[in-house]
């Protein structure tokens, strides 16, 4: 009976001492659902950050600005540059962080992931409520 308490044991020692396995890198230039924008992920500091590089279909009748945003000396800021994801951080398999809809001019919590296709998860998530959108890599 030892010798397999021993076993189990060093099982679960082994298990426990292995390093987090880190996410996928998302770092790159990313088009939005639809190929409404594109936007480019890089690291800000100690995080990870994507702004609007450009429009490619912009929504007609809307301006080009923030207008949305909850900070009206905000509102004339240019959607190009916009930070779209910030703080993000390496959550082993996932990276989380805080995603902006400059559609509603809400923020949410977010989880961002790479697909095995190489596409990239993108989740803006309200309590257990989550939209998910896929992104699509640019050269």
């Amino acid at each position: 009976m030892k010798p397999a308490l021993f076993a189990i044991a060093t099982l679960i020692a082994a298990g426990t001492s292995l390093p987090a396995q880190a996410a996928q890198p998302v770092t790159g230039r990313w088009a939005t659902v639809d190929g409404k924008a594109i936007v480019q992920i890089a690291p800000c500091g100690k995080h990870m950050c994507g702004r609007i590089e450009r429009i490619v279909k912009p929504t007609p009748g809307r301006p080009q600005t923030d207008i949305k945003n909850p900070d009206p000396a905000l509102r004339s800021k240019p959607l190009v540059g916009l930070a779209l994801l910030s703080g993000f951080v390496d959550a082993g398999d996932i990276w989380k962080g805080t995603i902006y809809d400059p559609e509603s001019g809400k923020s949410y919590t977010s989880k961002v992931a790479r697909n095995g296709d190489g596409t990239l998860k993108v989740q803006g998530c309200i309590a257990f409520f989550c939209k998910t959108q896929t992104w699509t890599p640019l050269r």
